[in-house]
């Protein structure tokens, strides 16, 4: 029996936003750059698509609407703005599932500090 198909994706790697992210206020209280990837696993095969933008996931879109979230408001912690960035892109565009990872430079000892998550559209 042959290998089973990975399914398609769009991958967007280290997209660059600000953000005001951290548990103590004076971490919140400048904006700070992130690193946002994201694999995004479209609702429906790539191969038929017919060179037309309007039948895929615009992943320039989702960039805007990524950056546009990142800067809205402030967040304690770096999960709860993956788990909101998961839930608007399952909610905005046509997607079965998304993978986030959040990268953070924070840490003087580290080079990041990292958290990564998965979600599915339910149904």
């Amino acid at each position: 029996m042959p290998a089973p198909v990975p399914p398609d994706r769009i991958t967007i790697q280290n997209l660059r936003a600000i953000t005001r992210v951290g548990v103590p206020d004076s971490e919140r209280g400048e904006p700070q750059e992130i690193s946002v990837s994201l694999r995004l696993l479209p609702a429906f095969p790539l191969a038929d698509l017919g060179d037309d933008i309007a039948r895929t996931v615009d992943y320039y879109q989702v960039c805007q609407e990524v950056l546009k979230l990142a800067a809205g408001g402030e967040r304690r912690l770096l999960e709860t703005l993956a788990e909101d960035l998961a839930a608007m892109l399952l909610a905005r565009f046509d997607l079965a599932e998304v993978g986030v990872e959040l990268k953070k430079f924070v840490l003087p000892e580290t080079e990041y500090v990292a958290v990564e998550l998965v979600r599915r559209r339910d149904g």
